[in-house]
């Protein structure tokens, strides 16, 4: 009898020690990250800022209507959807674009924001289509459709994941451990929606709007590598210094 109670003892300790081996590999990874830090190491004293503008060079693109006639769910009267894959304005401002800084803050590390962003699933898209999240931040998919989306982010170096929401109102929340541009989204259940999620472990970054503008604030001075990647187009790069209080002005050029 008392060789049984040993035995079972020690199952149960096994059992609350991941098996025997103690923590488990993704506990000990966990204790070993530093703690975000809760202040900006920058000095708003001295910090500058970079602002720019993203052009495409070549004829006007026609965007592609999108059908999503095998879900009515989806359909719309009277609207039409089209691609938001290569949006270009009248002017040649490129919209969608990710601009972040990819080199040049060094071991600085930045507090994450406590406020989750909000990828919608509206009128059966992504909203928005491009975005950018910090290292650790949480993402809150949201379902806003009466009809079933499934959540399927595809990382390279982030872990994927895949969800179902059958129902309106369904969140499912996610942080990305590991800086990466950029992580593709898909919906399984309507082919034609797609999002990209650029996560980099520092708040500079930014998504051009239909003016194709973007303005990173609050850097150190110091010297940046600027990238602005697009889906189709690829990413270029531009050094830029900046002094204290200054504001460097940037322009990138994609061509067709």
């Amino acid at each position: 009898m008392r060789r049984l109670q040993v035995g079972v003892m020690i199952v149960t300790l096994c059992a609350s020690a991941a098996a025997c081996g103690g923590a488990s590999d993704d506990d000990a990874n966990a204790a070993s990250v530093p703690a975000a830090p809760l202040t900006n190491p920058v000095d708003p004293a001295t910090a500058g800022n970079i602002v720019g503008r993203i052009s495409f060079d070549g004829p006007l693109p026609q965007p592609a209507v999108v059908r999503m006639d095998s879900d009515p769910n989806c359909v719309q009267l009277g609207v039409t959807i089209t691609d938001e894959t290569l949006v270009v304005g009248s002017d040649g401002a490129l919209q969608n674009v990710f601009v972040y800084v990819k080199d040049g803050l060094g071991d600085l590390r930045f507090p994450i924001p406590s406020t989750p962003f909000v990828l919608d699933q509206e009128g059966c898209r992504y909203v928005p289509h491009v975005v950018g999240v910090q290292v650790g931040q949480s993402v809150e998919i949201l379902n806003s459709d009466p009809t079933l989306h499934n959540v399927h982010a595809i990382p390279s170096t982030n872990q994927e994941f895949n969800t179902g929401q059958p129902l309106p109102g369904m969140r499912h929340t996610h942080q990305f451990t590991t800086a990466e541009v950029m992580v593709p989204f898909k919906c399984d259940v309507h082919p034609w929606m797609y999002a990209y999620v650029g996560v980099v472990d520092h708040p500079f970054f930014a998504v051009t709007g239909a003016d194709g503008s973007f303005r990173l604030e609050g850097l150190p001075p110091g010297t940046y590598t600027i990238e602005a990647w697009h889906e189709t187009l690829g990413a270029r790069t531009q050094t830029v210094t900046i002094g204290e209080q200054e504001t460097g002005d940037i322009a990138f050029l994609f061509p067709a």
